[in-house]
């Protein structure tokens, strides 16, 4: 267990790490957490992976065998099921691995209102109950009773329901393309659910009116074997095809989401990757607007490793920035403690107050078509590339990941190195940050994987000179 659940959620290998049991088990474990809040029922989705049905079916079994009641939304984005989460207001489970290989798949786990359940607000006992119930125990290592199936009165019932079209209404309620120029939008869905969400939201599969949008489909039959390519468009192999098919369509932009379609990546008409750093100020800007519009005032949160351009742009606005460490369960909290009106991250999560404080990439492609399309054609930003240009800053390293034999001694002479010039700025709420904000501008952020002895390296400054130079020290010294 220890293995396959992770900080965030659950992920591992389909047979091996994640089986039936594993996830009736984790299903009883999951409603035992829940049932106190309380909850009276918990809905379950699942992406196009062969496994999903099986496994969520028998997590289904698991916490109807507690007595909560189940409602399967079947098919949906990871997006899809926090709306059902919120909108149904009951706690609920992804059956995706998102953007990992065919051979993979996991959990994404939610309390009522698509509220995150991570490591330290509920995974970690969640974890120790279904290790104890498979393992036979009568206490979890914690100590605390295991849940044995005479302790049940009554049995909880499984019934289905389909919210793709509600989804798609909520969605089109926060964004309005209507008016807009058209535009021609290739998506890469990856085979992954965008192929589902895609046409329902921004076309009129889901019976709502039409868009002056003309969508390109790139891989939407649903394939949870990804014959095309992984969905992972981090990866640039992975962004490929659709950087072709935007310049072999003349496109005015393309889009590309991953496995469970919850986090978006944005080309720009010349085929080259937009920085999620730089739609997460744009769409920060469009937020603030909107709260300044009706007379309040925004506050709107950002990991540590997205790009100075971020609470720049922020501040520029009159919002408030607030930054955080990195992962969603991190973000949410945020979020939710300071009322932000949205969140973004490096990676292509983004987070909004109006989508219950949940991470949603279609919604962050509906604001870039929007802001797109509000442009005149033949001005300044008229373009994907000129309209971004005012928020791609500065050169970024992207993340850099490194093996190393100790983890703790590489930090300490990385700090040792840099923690004493002058100018520079330490501090430690995510691994290590140094920060030198005078002339030249720099920063780098070095963070240890949660599971493998890797050191992440994200560095930024005022120029690529600069950049590589800082990088190049910094990977000199965690590699020697």
């Amino acid at each position: 267990m220890s293995a396959l659940v992770k900080a965030y959620d659950v992920r591992g290998l389909v047979g091996e790490q994640l089986t039936v049991e594993v996830a009736r088990a984790l299903g009883t474990a999951f409603a035992l957490e829940v049932v106190d809040d309380p909850a009276t029922r918990v809905v379950i989705g699942y992406d196009m992976r062969p496994s999903s049905p099986e496994l969520s079916g028998a997590f289904a079994e698991g916490v109807a065998a507690v007595g909560l009641d189940v409602v399967v939304i079947g098919l949906c984005s990871t997006d899809g099921l926090y709306h059902a989460s919120g909108s149904l207001d009951a706690p609920g489970a992804m059956f995706t691995a998102s953007h990992n290989p065919a051979a993979y798949n996991g959990i994404k786990l939610c309390r009522a209102g698509a509220r995150p359940v991570g490591q330290d607000t509920g995974l970690g006992r969640v974890r120790e109950q279904a290790q104890a119930i498979l393992d036979g125990a009568a206490t979890t290592a914690s100590g605390v009773p295991v849940w044995h199936p005479s302790a049940a009165t009554t049995v909880g019932t499984v019934t289905t329901a389909d919210t793709l079209s509600a989804y798609a209404r909520h969605l089109r309620g926060l964004v309005d393309l209507s008016g807009q120029r058209r535009l021609r939008v290739v998506v890469d869905a990856g085979n992954g659910m965008g192929g589902l969400t895609t046409p329902a939201v921004l076309g009129d599969a889901a019976g709502l009116p039409a868009l002056p949008l003309d969508i390109v489909p790139l891989y939407f039959e649903l394939d949870g074997t990804f014959p095309n390519h992984e969905a992972n468009p981090l990866e640039p192999a992975n962004l490929r095809d659709l950087q072709a098919a935007v310049l072999a369509e003349g496109a005015d932009l393309g889009l590309a989401f991953d496995g469970d379609a919850d986090r978006c990546f944005v080309v720009d008409e010349r085929g080259e990757p937009v920085s999620p750093s730089a739609v997460t100020a744009l769409v920060a800007a469009r937020e603030i607007a909107k709260e300044r519009a009706a007379g309040r005032h925004a506050t709107v949160i950002h990991n540590l490793i997205t790009s100075l351009a971020v609470p720049e742009t922020i501040v520029e606005c009159g919002g408030t920035p607030v930054r955080t460490r990195v992962g969603h369960s991190f973000i949410k909290a945020e979020m939710a403690a300071h009322q932000a009106v949205f969140g973004g991250e490096h990676s292509a999560h983004y987070y909004f107050r109006d989508f219950w404080f949940a991470d949603t990439g279609m919604l962050a492609a509906m604001h870039v078509l929007a802001a797109l399309g509000e442009e005149p054609a033949d001005g300044p930003h008229g373009t994907m590339s000129g309209l971004m240009a005012q928020y791609e800053r500065y050169a970024a390293s992207g993340e850099i990941n490194t093996s190393v034999a100790d983890v703790g001694a590489a930090t300490a002479a990385v700090r040792a190195a840099f923690g004493e010039r002058d100018g520079v700025v330490v501090d430690t709420l995510d691994g290590l940050t140094i920060s030198h904000l005078g002339a030249p501008m720099w920063w780098f952020n070095l963070r240890p994987s949660n599971t493998e002895p890797l050191l992440r390296l994200n560095a930024e400054a005022v120029d690529v000179a600069t950049m590589a130079a800082v990088r190049d020290e910094v990977l000199a010294l965690i590699r020697s």
